[in-house]
Order: C-alpha cells, then structure tokens, then sequence
C-alpha cells in the first residue's frame, strides 16, 4: 500500500487498500454461499417447463443459435410465405442476437417497418427432489426480454406508428438487395 512517491502511506492508500480487502472478503463469502446453496441443489432435479407453441410468423432466438440460421428462415418466410408480418422474440443474452437480425433484414429487405417491445418478466424454476424427505424448491428470476415485430408496407398499417419503439423503414440506399437463391443458400 505504499505510495508512489517517497514510500509513505498516505490515509487515501490505506482506504483503498481496506476497500479491497473488505470486497475480497465479501466475495470469498459470496462465493461461499454460492458452493453451499450448489451443494444442495445436487439433491434436486429440474422440472423441465412447457414449451409455449410458437405463432406462425414468429421466430424465437436462443443465445446459440447462429444468426445466418435466422436470416435464412426469416428469408423464407417473406419470400416463399410471402408474410407481410414478422414478429422476433428473445430473452436474456440472446437480445443481442435478436438485434442484429433484425438490422441484418432490415438492411436486405426494403421497405420493413420495426416495432420494438421490451420489458421483464418472471420465470419460476421448478426443482423435484432425488431423495425422500425434501421439499420441492421453486426459484423466481427476472429475465429481460425482447419483441421486435417487422412488417411490410402492405402490414405496416397495424403498427402503432406513435409507438416509442418504431422506427421507420430505412434509407432505400442502405439496402442491398438479395435474390432468393442467395439469402437461401448456405455457408460454404
């Protein structure tokens, strides 16, 4: 904790240097806790959740999938569908992805028109346990999710274009047009 300048300690050092150590504490506890609560849970299974069917034109992001993958169904589905409406759903680290599909179709279909919804909701876990004696244990967490919804000109009317999540489509100069047969065609 000694000073740069001379060797001396000066009071700033030593609160830095008490901070640290106090957060070094708080995380050994933390971490503690962690293994503790980790250690339990072994006695426990997850109940896997029901899966909610998806809506036709709805295509819902998962953290690994790949974009491309995206691009290519959401390609077959203005085209070869022929949807005028798009709608994109995400939670949790998979927004990201999310985004970047719809700039990526946004930017070789013309004329989409995006509305964006966000917001939290709460997903409750459900474990069973492995040995007599227990309890089932529920655990709530709050996940950020996301909605983008892309239409056409022709379903642009039933976007609430007052909405603080649209955006009109964007400068025609900006978009490249792709035929079918290269949006559908793979890696390679």
């Amino acid at each position: 904790i000694n000073n740069r300048i001379g060797g001396k300690e000066t009071k700033r050092d030593v609160r830095r240097y008490r901070k640290r150590e106090a957060k070094a504490c708080l995380n050994k506890k933390e971490l503690q806790k962690d293994f503790i609560r980790l250690s339990k849970m072994e006695k426990y299974k997850r109940v896997p959740r029901p899966k909610e069917p998806t809506v036709e034109g709805e295509i819902r992001i998962t953290s690994v999938g790949r974009v491309q993958s995206y691009v290519t169904y959401a390609a077959r589905l203005f085209t070869e569908q022929n949807r005028e409406k798009l709608m994109i759903k995400a939670t949790g680290n998979a927004i990201v992805r999310a985004v970047s599909l719809a700039e990526v179709l946004k930017r070789r279909f013309p004329n989409l028109h995006q509305l964006t919804k966000c917001g939290s909701t709460e997903i409750t876990d459900e474990y069973e346990p492995l040995e007599e004696g227990l309890d089932k244990v529920t655990h709530s967490r709050i996940v950020a999710f996301m909605e983008i919804t892309l239409a056409k000109e022709g379903a642009a009317g039933e976007l609430d274009k007052e909405d603080p999540g649209y955006q009109s489509p964007i400068d025609q100069s900006l978009v490249k047009d792709y035929s079918p047969e290269d949006t559908m065609r793979g890696r390679g």
